[in-house]
């Protein structure tokens, strides 16, 4: 199952180029932009853009995630999902093959995004395992909203539907969190809220090893919180495939 996702994806790979757009445009401009912004103190550097990418390829995962169940509105809408129930396939893997999909394509865009970041002047601190530690993070919160998407998906069954909350559930969560402004520039409500913002997890974890000061307990757990996330959001989705498959 996730070798057929791997095939979709190289038949069309300018998926991966439409979904750089957005994240390019905050990188490079975004970043020019709000370039003094740091002179406000917290953001642990000068240099803004420094800040601003590991959370870009983080935003980017994310966003990513959220439409990563259209893969599967796609695949019920043209019989696929039937065909493969009359087969002994796993509905987990079923579900797990279009998260892991979502997920590799969130890994490789992550890599582009850093390269542009390298371009642009910004060097990670702690070197070639800030690198993974930033692409797995990425993978990570990947995996576990994609797994909500999945679940939204299997319950509603339409892209309308699917498009409105993946925009209800975006934006609210960007914005709640750390990133595009240091925690300490947020007013109290929003710092509270971002404590229990998984996006939030994955910003801090990758912008940790970026940062000078690394605390690689503090990436460490936020890691293990999203990993958690990931299976509990995967075994949800397969619950709603079971849901689903009840109903044929």
């Amino acid at each position: 199952m996730v070798v057929r996702q791997a095939r979709n994806l190289m038949r069309e790979p300018i998926w991966i180029v439409l979904l750089l757009v957005q994240p390019m445009v905050w990188l490079v401009l975004y970043g020019q932009l709000f370039k003094n912004v740091t002179h406000l103190g917290g953001f642990g550097t000068t240099s803004y853009v420094t800040f601003l990418a590991p959370a870009i390829v983080v935003m980017n995962s994310f966003f990513g995630a959220t439409w990563s169940g259209m893969g599967m509105i796609y695949d019920l809408d043209h019989k696929f999902v039937e065909r493969v129930l009359a087969t002994p396939a796993s509905r987990f893997a079923i579900v797990l093959s279009q998260i892991v999909r979502s997920a590799l394509t969130a890994a490789i865009q992550a890599v582009i995004i850093l390269v542009v970041a390298l371009a642009l002047g910004v060097r990670v601190h702690t070197g070639g395992a800030g690198w993974v530690i930033v692409i797995l993070a990425a993978i990570l919160v990947n995996s576990a909203f994609a797994g909500i998407s999945q679940g939204i998906a299997l319950l509603t069954r339409r892209e309308a539907t699917m498009i409105a909350l993946a925009n209800f559930i975006g934006l609210p969560l960007l914005f709640v969190s750390t990133t595009l402004l240091a925690r300490s520039q947020m007013p109290h409500w929003m710092r509270v809220a971002a404590h229990g913002n998984p996006m939030d997890w994955g910003v801090r974890a990758a912008r940790e090893v970026v940062l000078p000061g690394t605390s690689w307990g503090t990436v460490g757990l936020y890691l293990v919180f999203l990993l958690v996330l990931s299976a509990a959001t995967a075994l949800w989705a397969t619950w709603c495939f079971r849901a689903y498959e009840r109903t044929l």
